[in-house]
């Protein structure tokens, strides 16, 4: 008893280049980079900028503007400051006696606060003129300062970490600390303010391998202590206040303060994540690593949505903001070879279009804007299928099924009844009909391939009149040029050719389509002759100047 005829399954081709994601467009629209080296090429250990708070916000686009034009980059014994409109380097403060850490810039854009391996922490005026003044010195430390940061919210606070295993918390007119929070038991080498706070919460991150959380209003200070697995490198609140993000080894965890449980464990690097970033007003996420990689993350679903690789492990980034609508304006990122990549959004008509593209999401909803998208970029790859089109690999020819697909049998449309009965020319009449409503190029190449595995393909062709034949020569003749389609094109036209050339003389019709087929092909061959040539001149080249 002969086998049942299975289901015959759509013959898969290569596919194309997968679609550009909104995200992407916008993170490649960072473009135009800079390069700047550290004097003696030391490593880029830190990049801030002063964003704008309750405490300095302005309804003036000038006055806003004034106050956000600079950046700190620290290196080595030093801190340059860069002007955040032009990328230019504008002061150096060099007055260090070993190597800076953490260099910060106040919310005003008037000071600017660094710790150093010494332990003593100095604050600069660098509001005006181009030596920076020292304001404040504290040497109350023991051991290096790798944290310093400005409170958020009061311009006189600021904060400090350092290996002494302590956290301290200073008022800048004060010569002592204000809160010493001790409970570390290893390095404290990151932390942060938590925003809401009002400058009395801290979150802190050490090489004890402990994420803690501190109020200064409490006796003991310690508020919650999250364990991993690895030293932490990099604490980041979220704008919210309630959630926190902590780099230990390759991983990034999302931690909840309200429920005071992780929420997330992220693993897309392979290395130590050293650095991580707001960006988009704090609806991305973006972290560098020692494996050269930048990854953006949005913040719903923690997905990656963008990532960039860099010829040197990353030691600190940052999306630099500007504007009183504080738009990404630059991807700073710092690398262990000293090396500084300043890549800048594009402006003008493309930002105009990133705009529009906001508020329109604003107003139908991120789902149907990313429907809208999905059917224009359908659209798009039909009218450039032709030109990316990969060789279709037949080593192949009819994909068997291993796996049974279910005891209940779906209902087989007309052409795939025929294939079954052993109908093949009605079968293929049915697929080669490029007028029909389903018509599909795939099913009928999936037909002709298995009707030539099957060797059931002059069969299919055998016996026919002239209007059954026209539809299979205008079908040759549209796919005959796309290098997938070619071989069994080349088949196909072989065996009409044999089969009814001596009627061609009898039907005008049938003689325009063969000439217009001989004429395809003939210029198709003319083209690959002109590409084999400028091949060989320019591999004639190519050796040459070798």
């Amino acid at each position: 008893m002969a086998a049942e005829v299975q289901p015959l399954p759509l013959v898969k081709l290569p596919s194309g280049p997968s679609p550009v994601t909104p995200e992407q467009r916008y993170w490649r629209s960072f473009k135009n980079q800079k390069l700047h080296t550290s004097t003696a090429t030391w490593p880029i250990s830190h990049i801030s900028f002063p964003a704008q708070t309750g405490a300095v916000l302005s309804n003036s686009m000038v006055v806003a503007t004034k106050i956000n034009d600079l950046f700190a980059v620290t290196s080595g014994p030093r801190v340059d400051i860069f002007s955040i409109r032009k990328r230019e380097l504008l002061k150096t403060i060099g007055r260090f006696d070993s190597e800076a850490h953490s260099g910060e810039i106040r919310a005003d854009g008037r000071a600017l606060v660094a710790g150093e391996d010494s332990g003593k922490m100095q604050v600069f005026d660098v509001g005006g003129g181009t030596r920076a003044v020292i304001l404040k010195t504290w040497h109350i430390h023991k051991q290096p300062v790798w944290v310093t940061k400005w409170s958020p919210t009061e311009l006189t606070t600021l904060m400090s970490c350092s290996d002494d295993k302590t956290v301290r918390l200073w008022d800048l007119p004060s010569n002592n600390p204000s809160h010493t929070f001790t409970g570390h038991s290893d390095y404290v080498r990151s932390g942060a303010f938590i925003p809401g706070g009002n400058s009395n919460m801290l979150v802190t991150g050490s090489y004890d391998e402990t994420v803690r959380v501190w109020d200064a209003r409490t006796p003991g200070g310690s508020v919650f202590t999250f364990k991993h697995k690895d030293p932490i490198e990099e604490v980041l609140p979220l704008p919210g206040g309630t959630t926190l993000l902590a780099a230990s080894g390759n991983a990034i965890s999302v931690l909840d303060l309200v429920a005071a449980k992780p929420l997330r464990l992220i693993t897309n690097h392979q290395k130590t994540v050293t650095s991580l970033s707001l960006a988009s007003n704090g609806k991305r996420v973006v972290s560098g690593s020692l494996d050269g990689h930048v990854k953006v993350f949005e913040t719903s679903n923690w997905n990656v949505v963008f990532g960039c690789k860099y010829s040197s492990p990353i030691l600190s980034l940052s999306v630099i903001a500007a504007g009183a609508a504080q738009e990404d304006r630059h991807l700073a990122v710092g690398m262990q070879s000293g090396v500084l990549a300043i890549r800048t959004k594009l402006s003008g008509a493309a930002a105009e279009k990133a705009r529009e593209r906001a508020a329109i999401e604003a107003a139908i909803g991120t789902s149907a804007l990313d429907k809208i998208d999905a059917r224009n970029a359908k659209r798009k790859r039909a009218a450039v299928s032709n030109k990316n089109m990969d060789m279709l690999g037949e080593n192949v020819d009819v994909v068997i099924p291993t796996s049974d697909t279910g005891s209940r049998k779906k209902k087989l449309k007309p052409w795939q009844r025929n294939y079954k009965d052993g109908f093949y020319a009605a079968c293929l009449d049915e697929v080669i009909d490029m007028s029909g409503p389903e018509y599909q190029p795939l099913t009928a190449l999936t037909v002709l391939i298995a009707l030539r595995h099957r060797s059931a393909l002059r069969e299919a062709l055998e016996g026919r009149d002239e209007v059954s034949i026209i539809p299979l020569l205008k079908w040759v003749s549209k796919y005959i040029v796309d290098p997938r389609y070619l071989s069994i094109c080349v088949d196909v036209s072989f065996h009409l050719y044999d089969l009814y050339s001596e009627h061609v003389a009898g039907s005008s019709e049938l003689a325009v389509l063969f000439h217009a087929l001989l004429g395809k092909v003939s210029r198709a061959a003319s083209k690959a002759q002109t590409a084999m040539e400028v091949a060989g001149m320019l591999e004639t080249l190519t050796l040459g100047n070798n």
